[in-house]
């Protein structure tokens, strides 16, 4: 009986052993993947704003053209900035939400705000945002419920036609709140939804260069969604558009 108990101890130890040792593996793989996705999102604005001052800086450009060189530079600055700025959301969601305080949060009242910030941006596409529902307090990080809403509504506003729009919803129930976000975009096909969560994943790279993504907004909502244990449904059809909804419990969540 002892030999047999010690067999087992030993088995243990061995499968516990190479169980870490694979979930290791794993890690470090999808940390070298990163690094390199990181590398090759900042070296292409940064090639491009080194072109543009290398040709003002030798004078080949004309001085009607200058200004047009100027906002290419603006813009591809502007494009690292928010890339940058969503790795660091990455970065610190990884990390743990140690030095955020948890506490009861309207989602409703989270949601309203971060639409709100979008509606000159809104504006500015043509798209229409709407903001409904009623209080819903759930026991969470506002930041992080904020980022949620903005990620989902800044999608819904960039992947969109002209005449479009973006509708928010926050339905209250007894153990859940849910927070919908509708759009009537461009849509995602069938065989890419799945991984439109995925970090630097973009359905289509050239429109997402052209309104500025960085192919990290879902994997926020994603991440920002886990710590709440919420839990998100993705329903989404080429031309007729998208729709995100996040469940999250009343109580609870990761810490």
């Amino acid at each position: 009986m002892g030999k047999r108990n010690f067999i087992y101890e030993r088995l243990s130890r061995k499968i516990a052993s190479e169980e870490r040792s694979k979930a290791q593996r794993e890690a470090e793989k999808m940390r070298q993947e990163f690094t390199a996705n990181v590398s090759h999102e900042l070296k292409t604005p940064l090639q491009s704003i080194s072109g543009y001052a290398e040709l003002l800086k030798s004078g080949m450009v004309k001085e009607e053209d200058v200004q047009q060189f100027a906002e290419r530079i603006y813009g591809e600055a502007q494009r690292m900035i928010t890339l940058v700025n969503d790795i660091l959301e990455l970065s610190h969601l990884d990390e743990g939400m140690g030095d955020i305080v948890r506490e009861d949060v309207d989602l409703h009242q989270v949601a309203s705000a971060a639409a709100s910030s979008l509606k000159e941006e809104a504006a500015a596409a043509d798209v229409s945002l709407e903001i409904t529902g009623t209080r819903s307090i759930i026991n969470g990080y506002s930041q992080l419920l904020s980022l949620i809403v903005y990620n989902l509504c800044e999608n819904g506003i960039k992947y969109n036609n002209p005449k479009g729009s973006v509708k928010v919803d926050v339905t209250d129930f007894k153990d859940r709140a849910v927070l919908t976000v509708i759009d009537n975009g461009i849509g995602i096909p069938h065989d890419q939804q799945e991984r439109v969560f995925e970090r630097f994943y973009r359905v289509d790279k050239s429109h997402s260069k052209e309104v500025g993504g960085t192919g990290l907004g879902l994997s926020i909502v994603k991440h920002a969604a886990a710590i709440h244990s919420g839990d998100i449904h993705l329903v989404s059809a080429p031309k007729y558009g998208t729709t995100v909804t996040i469940t999250f419990p009343k109580k609870g969540g990761n810490n």
